[in-house]
């Protein structure tokens, strides 16, 4: 049974191991070992894309290994620019400060945290020196940073690349260092961050980690998920929220996000693929398992319910959140509501026809409310105003 584990544990949700004989020959000697993720508070949610190293986390756990789950309090100020195309702006301490707070929170919904170390790099970066940040440079090369190819594109179109994006591998690398990782995990668009770990253990005197890639995942629009495309399914997203938004996903990513998303076992999954007559239903069990995951098995289940009401039924629901506005036209209201995150996506959404004030199309981005009209956001949003 555990050879069954550990042989999941090096496939499933894994596009490159380095080194893979080294880690097997770690994992067969039974010694705990110590498997570091890290990730930065760009945003105050974490979305199913950062849950696959998170589930990679968690498998690692279950084989009773010590997980250290980092939060970048330091490095999410400075800005990982590894799956970018432009620069990605400094954020502000407050900014990162807010971002962060639940992380840990959002983190143990998969993760036991009582058994983790969870740490925040800024203790050990903030302290560094110049002198220290010149030694772990010389490590590096300027031609190994540049022939990256988000890197090399950037600067073949003329873009600017920061001096500061240089010294975020070195961030990475030294949280290694810190923790004096085993092991660590990341995206494939990590690949470089996560070398340069090994180079600075190396620096220190350590034994390199071994290195662990997964695949990333597309979002609810068929690009990479990511919270700037808005494209996400995020942990603390509503059951009803997060029912619907797997069920509006594309077909052609149901397997993807069953193998990825899921620990569902794979010969049930590969059952699936084989025998897909309806996308549709098997959609539905998709978005009641990650509802499940999140919330509960009663959560999933009203979850459901509410879908096929509102959206295959199209009735409105019996219980619809009751929302108080400061102001009645109708842009203001899917504002303050959270229907929308700004006035341009406000005015977007209702000039294209996906507003509803009880049942009726409202495309008059200046038009007023009544009190207790019902408002329709998309398929199965709803809000009473009161």
């Amino acid at each position: 049974m555990k050879n069954e584990k550990v042989k999941e544990l090096l496939t499933r949700g894994v596009d490159e191991i380095i080194d893979k004989a080294s880690l097997e020959k770690k994992l067969k000697s039974g010694k705990p070992l110590r498997i570091k993720f890290g990730t930065d508070p760009t945003s105050p949610n974490i979305h199913l894309g950062r849950t696959i190293p998170i589930l990679k986390l968690r498998d690692f756990q279950e084989l009773g290994h010590k997980i250290i789950f980092i939060v970048g309090d330091f490095t999410g100020l400075i800005g990982d620019t590894s799956d970018k195309e432009s620069e990605r702006p400094m954020l502000s301490e407050q900014t990162v400060k807010e971002n962060l707070k639940t992380y840990i929170k959002q983190a143990g919904k998969i993760i036991d945290i009582d058994k983790a170390e969870i740490h925040y790099n800024s203790k050990w970066l903030g302290k560094l020196k110049y002198m220290d940040i010149g030694r772990q440079a010389n490590s590096f090369s300027l031609n190994e940073f540049i022939s990256r190819e988000n890197i090399k594109r950037r600067l073949d179109k003329g873009k600017r690349v920061s001096l500061r994006e240089l010294l975020y591998p070195l961030m990475q690398g030294y949280d290694s260092v810190e923790v004096k990782a085993d092991v660590e995990i990341g995206g494939t668009d990590q690949r470089f961050n996560l070398l340069a770990g090994r180079d600075l253990q190396r620096l220190y005197g350590q034994e390199p980690q071994d290195i662990i890639t997964n695949p990333l995942i597309e979002g609810l629009d068929g690009r990479k998920m990511s919270s700037s495309f808005r494209n996400t399914v995020n942990l603390f997203d509503t059951p009803n929220d997060m029912f619907g938004k797997i069920m509006s996903l594309q077909d052609s990513l149901i397997i993807k996000y069953f193998i990825l998303l899921t620990r569902i076992d794979l010969k049930a999954i590969k059952k699936y693929e084989n025998s897909i007559t309806n996308p549709r239903d098997l959609k539905m069990k998709l978005a009641f398992e990650i509802t499940k995951m999140y919330h509960s098995k009663k959560d999933a289940e009203l979850a459901q319910d509410y879908f096929i009401k509102t959206f295959s039924k199209k009735e409105i629901p019996s219980e619809v959140e009751k929302f108080k506005p400061s102001k009645y036209d109708i842009v203001s209201i899917l504002i303050e509501s959270g229907l929308v995150p700004s006035k341009s996506e406000a005015r977007r959404t209702i000039i294209q026809g996906g507003v509803k004030v009880d049942g009726i199309v409202v495309k008059d981005v200046s038009c007023s409310v009544a009190r207790n009209s019902i408002i329709q956001k998309g398929k199965i949003k709803f809000i009473k105003i009161v």
